[in-house]
């Protein structure tokens, strides 16, 4: 294998393909990514045997030919060397020589025969997203999901097509998190599945970076694959069904409140402080005279009582929250005002965005 590329592309296509490798793999090849010349094109392919992410860039390849680089020094590697023309090949057996104005360097390999083979997906339900869309979905969502894989079908983000819309919610049984966006290009059929929360969250960082192209998706019976532009994600699915959540959501109730995101989370940022010491349980109570009052219980570093103006609809009320659950909605929602509704003070309470229908959020009180 001999080939010359950008230093700008070759850095560009590993970051992405990192992505993919995980710490504590127990096979060293997966520590590796797998370059393949072929025609005129550099293909990059990384795994850990549940998610899987390819790309390619253009390169001016002399001979064609395959190895896999330990993925934290070439990345490290080529990130150092300045923009220009890079040469590599492979030498004296299992060696990627990587030559540059200024530099030469050797890196030990191992065989393209080694690494496991990334499987095709079959095209069974095929729909896309726009890219802006997409990644607002997953950060409003993945972040409810849960971390404890006691039950794998709270650890993901389920996705799911109701009329011409695709939705995707995440719960951790404590709090969950919907966002309904419309598909540019509409599945056939009906679409339904459980992406793991890594996958999405890893998804998240190549889109973030691509433009505001289209995503194109394809679900399987236990894989879906991410198309954007030459990259390409595929991962395994979560088995199991979802939570039938829906019938949690309040239908009802008795009090609306208009609030500033960045007031209410300045003030629960001070509570917290305190509410540490008690699981971060607050108290919120509203009243009639346009405040929202949140305290802590008395711990053993003290205690804080702070009021945040609010447009009152509706009766007084009371509930209590883990503070946490409610400021990491305000840092990922992405408006400036919401609508806090609250029913009783056991019934869950619902953040929704004071503009548009297309995102809940709703927490469980806490037993006081």
């Amino acid at each position: 294998m001999k080939l010359f590329c950008s230093q700008r592309d070759l850095d560009g296509a590993l970051n992405i393909v990192n992505k993919a490798i995980s710490p504590n793999n127990t096979l060293p090849v997966l520590n590796n990514i797998l370059l393949k010349a072929e025609g005129k094109k550099l293909y990059f392919s990384s795994t850990n045997l549940e998610i899987a992410i390819s790309c390619s860039i253009s390169a001016d390849v002399r001979s064609e030919g395959a190895i896999t680089v330990p993925a934290k020094l070439i990345t490290s590697y080529i990130s150092l060397l300045s923009d220009e023309k890079v040469e590599l090949s492979v030498v004296d057996g299992l060696n990627l020589a990587i030559n540059s104005t200024s530099s030469f360097t050797k890196i030990k390999c191992i065989s393209a025969d080694e690494f496991p083979l990334i499987p095709k997906i079959e095209k069974e339900q095929e729909f896309s997203l726009r890219n802006s869309k997409l990644y607002n979905a997953i950060t409003e969502t993945v972040f409810a999901a849960s971390l404890n894989t006691s039950r794998p079908v709270l650890s993901g983000v389920y996705l799911y097509s109701k009329d011409k819309d695709i939705k995707f919610a995440a719960t951790d049984s404590y709090r969950l998190a919907e966002k309904t966006i419309e598909a540019d290009k509409k599945p056939t059929g009906s679409v339904s599945c459980i992406i793991p929360a890594r996958t999405m969250m890893e998804l998240s960082k190549i889109i973030s970076k691509s433009g505001d192209d289209e995503v194109k998706i394809n679900v399987s019976k236990n894989q879906i694959l991410f198309s954007i532009g030459d990259t390409e994600l595929i991962s395994r699915l979560i088995e199991g069904k979802f939570p039938d959540y829906e019938k949690i959501i309040p239908k009802e109730n008795k009090t609306k409140l208009e609030i500033s995101v960045e007031d209410l989370s300045l003030v629960l940022k001070r509570v917290s402080l305190f509410a540490r010491e008690n699981n971060n349980s607050i108290k919120l109570s509203a009243t009639n005279d346009g405040k929202l009052t949140i305290s802590s219980e008395e711990t053993k570093v003290g205690e804080e009582k702070a009021e945040v103006a609010v447009k009152i609809e509706g009766e007084n009320n009371k509930i209590s929250l883990n503070s946490q659950y409610l400021l990491d909605v305000l840092t990922y929602i992405g408006e400036d005002r919401i609508i806090f509704s609250v029913n009783d003070k056991v019934s869950p309470a619902v953040i929704t965005p004071l503009k548009g229908n297309d995102y809940v959020y709703i927490i469980m009180p806490l037993k006081v």
